[in-house]
C-alpha cells in the first residue's frame, strides 16, 4: 500500500526538522554568522579547515550513496545480482589509492577546483573546456538522475505524483546548499547515521520476508535462502554468456574499466575531492579511510535488498502491480517496493533516511556545479574584481538555476527505461577515459604538454561517442570471431557485437595515454615548457594507522571476491 501513516509522517517532519535545526546551528557557529555577514568564498565553497576526519568520510559517503544506489544499485540488484556490488567494494580499493597518492598532490599546491588544477598544470583553455563539460556532465547526467530516481522513490512510497516529488527533494537541495560546505558537512554526519540505521533495517526486514516466506524466521535464513533460490545473482565475475556481461564485462571491474572510472569518480572529481581540499592532510586520508570502510558495507543495504525483491518477485508475493511484467518490469522499483512492506514508525523512518541520502547528494552536487561556475567561469572570465560577497551570491544563483534545469531536463532522458544505475556509470563513461589520462599524466610526468592534455579533453570524448555509435554502420562480427576480447553480442540492438562501456573506457583510455605521450614527447623535442607541480616523495608515506586501515579494507575486499567469484 503506498500510504504513509500519520505516525510516519510524524517521524519524516522531525527527522527533517532536526537535521534542519542542526544545519542552522552549524551554519551560525562554524562559520561565526550573525544573519548578515556572508564570509567569503573558500569558507563557503571547502569550508576551509572546519570538516573532521569523520564528517569528511561521511559526507562523502552521503553525497555518493543516493538514489542512484538505493533505486538504482538495487534494481541492478534484482536485475543481476551482487556483480553490481563491484562498484563499492572497488571504491573501497580505490579511495585508499587517492588518499595516498591523489589528494596530497592537490593539498600541496593548494588546488581548491578540479578547473583550478588543469589551468595551473596545464593552461586556461584547458581548464575553461574541461569546466564546461563538468558543468554539463553534473547537470545533464548526475543532478537529472538523483532527482528523478529520488522522485520515483518517493513517489512510490508516498502516492505522491512525481512531478511534485522532484520539485520536493529540488527545494530541500537548494534550502541546504546554500548554508555552504560546512552545513553540508557537518549535517551529511546525521544523514549518513540514519541512511546506515534505516537502510539495514529495511534490509533486515526483506531478508525476514523471504525466511517467512520459506517457512523459517530470521535474516540469516533469509541470506541463506537467496544464495540457494537465486544462486545466479551471487557471482562477482561474469562469464561472456551471461546476459548483464555488457555493464560488468568480466575481468575489466577488475583489471580494466572499473578502475577508471572509479579513479576518475573519486580522484578527478570536483563533487568528491571537494569535500577532503580544505582539510590537512592527516585529516583528509582519515576521512577517505573512514569513507573506504562504510563503502564495504553499502551493498548489504542497497543490493540484497533488490536481490531479496527478486527471490520475492519470481514467487508471486510481488507481481506486476508492483513491478510491471514483460518489457515494462522496472527493476528499479525494488527499494521502493520493499520500503512499503516496513511498520508504521519504522517506514517513515527508512523514508525519511532514503529522502536525505538523495537531498544530501542532490546538495553536494549542486553545491559543485555552484563552485566551478563561480571561481571558474564567473571570477575568471565576467566579474575579476567581484567582491567575496557577490561571489558568494553568485554561487547561490548558480544552485537555484541549476537545480531548475534538472527538474526541467530529468523527465526527458529516458533514465527508467536505460535502469537509474548504469544510466549514470554508462553517460559519464564517454568522459571519464580522457579526463583520468589529462590527470593522471598531469600528475606523474612532467613533461606532459597542454596540446597533449587538449587532446585528451576533445579526443576522449570524440573516441567514446566514435566507439559507442560504430557497430550501428560497421559489423564487428569479424573481429569477434577473429577472438577481440572487448566485443560482445547485445540482444537489445540485434544481436550486433558491441563493446561493452567498460571496455570501451579501457580502449579509449589507452588510446589518449598513448596519443598524449606521442605529443608530449614530440612538443618538448621543439621546445615547448611545462608547468609540473610541485610533488615529492615524502608526501605520498602515510602514517601507521592509515596503513592498518588500508590493509583492513584490502583483506577484506579480497575474501569477498574469493567467496562470491
Amino acid at each position: 500500500m503506498n500510504k504513509l501513516a500519520t505516525i510516519d509522517y510524524i517521524v519524516f517532519f522531525t527527522y527533517f526538522i532536526i537535521v534542519a535545526s542542526y544545519g542552522v546551528w552549524i551554519y551560525r557557529r562554524k562559520t561565526g554568522h550573525d544573519g548578515t555577514l556572508e564570509g567569503d568564498s573558500k569558507d563557503y565553497f571547502l569550508a576551509e579547515g572546519s570538516l573532521t576526519w569523520w564528517a569528511i568520510g561521511s559526507s562523502l559517503i552521503a553525497s555518493n550513496i543516493s538514489a542512484e544506489q538505493f533505486v538504482g544499485m538495487s534494481g541492478s540488484g534484482f536485475k543481476m545480482g551482487l556483480a553490481i556490488a563491484a562498484y563499492e567494494w572497488m571504491a573501497a580499493l580505490t579511495l585508499i589509492v587517492v588518499a595516498v597518492f591523489f589528494i596530497p598532490v592537490y593539498l600541496k599546491n593548494r588546488i581548491a577546483t578540479m578547473p583550478q588544477f588543469l589551468s595551473q598544470r596545464y593552461n586556461g583553455t584547458v581548464a575553461l573546456i574541461m569546466a564546461l563539460f563538468w558543468l554539463a556532465l553534473y547537470v545533464v547526467v548526475n543532478l537529472t538522475a538523483i532527482l528523478y530516481l529520488g522522485a520515483i522513490a518517493v513517489s512510490s512510497v508516498s502516492g505522491l505524483n512525481l512531478s511534485f516529488c522532484m520539485y520536493m527533494l529540488a527545494g530541500f537541495a537548494v534550502v541546504i546548499t546554500l548554508g555552504g560546505m560546512k552545513v553540508i558537512g557537518f549535517t551529511d554526519v546525521i544523514q549518513v547515521f540514519f541512511l546506515i540505521l534505516g537502510g539495514l533495517a529495511t534490509t533486515y526486514l526483506a531478508l525476514n520476508l523471504v525466511s517467512e516466506h520459506y517457512g523459517t524466521t530470521g535474516a540469516f535464513n533469509g541470506f541463506s535462502l537467496l544464495t540457494t533460490q537465486a544462486s545466479d545473482h551471487f557471482h562477482m565475475i561474469f562469464n561472456r554468456d551471461n546476459p548483464n556481461y555488457l555493464d560488468l564485462p568480466g575481468l575489466s571491474v577488475l583489471v580494466g574499466g572499473m578502475w577508471i572510472a572509479n579513479l576518475n569518480y573519486w580522484g578527478c572529481n570536483q563533487y568528491i575531492t571537494q569535500r577532503a581540499l580544505g582539510a590537512d592532510l592527516p585529516t583528509a586520508r582519515g576521512g577517505l579511510l573512514f569513507a573506504a570502510f562504510l563503502k564495504l558495507l553499502m551493498p548489504v543495504i542497497v543490493v540484497l535488498p533488490g536481490i531479496a525483491a527478486y527471490v520475492l518477485y519470481k514467487q508471486d508475493v510481488f507481481g506486476a502491480a508492483e513491478f510491471g511484467s514483460g518489457a515494462n518490469l522496472n527493476p528499479d522499483r525494488a527499494y521502493p517496493v520493499l520500503l512499503n512492506i516496513l511498520p508504521v514508525g519504522l517506514k517513515g523512518l527508512s523514508f525519511a533516511a532514503l529522502t536525505a541520502a538523495v537531498v544530501a547528494s542532490l546538495a553536494g552536487k549542486a553545491n559543485s556545479i555552484a563552485t566551478i561556475f563561480t571561481l571558474d567561469i564567473y571570477h575568471k572570465f565576467f566579474n575579476r574584481e567581484a567582491s567575496e560577497k557577490r561571489l558568494v551570491a553568485t554561487g547561490k544563483i548558480a544552485v537555484v538555476v541549476a537545480m531548475v534545469l534538472g527538474v526541467l531536463i530529468a523527465p526527458n532522458l529516458g533514465i527508467d527505461k536505460k535502469g537509474g544505475f548504469q544510466f549514470i556509470q554508462e553517460y559519464t563513461g564517454f568522459f571519464s577515459p580522457g579526463i583520468f589520462a589529462m590527470f593522471i599524466l598531469g600528475f606523474f610526468w612532467k613533461k606532459t604538454t597542454s596540446n597533449a592534455a587538449l587532446f585528451a579533453t576533445l579526443g576522449g570524448f570524440v573516441l567514446s561517442v566514435f566507439f559507442k555509435f560504430l557497430p550501428r554502420y560497421v559489423d564487428l562480427s569479424g573481429l569477434a570471431n577473429f577472438g577481440f576480447a572487448a566485443l560482445s553480442q547485445d540482444p537489445a540492438d540485434n544481436g550486433a557485437f558491441v563493446i561493452p562501456f567498460m571496455d570501451r573506457m579501457t580502449i579509449v583510455f589507452a588510446i589518449c595515454v598513448a596519443v598524449m605521450v606521442l605529443i608530449s614527447l614530440v612538443e618538448t623535442r621543439r621546445g615547448v615548457t611545462t608547468h609540473g607541480l610541485e610533488i615529492d616523495s615524502s608526501m605520498f608515506r602515510p602514517n601507521r594507522s592509515f596503513v592498518l586501515g588500508a590493509s583492513v579494507v584490502v583483506t577484506l575486499v579480497t575474501v569477498l571476491y574469493t567467496v562470491f567469484w
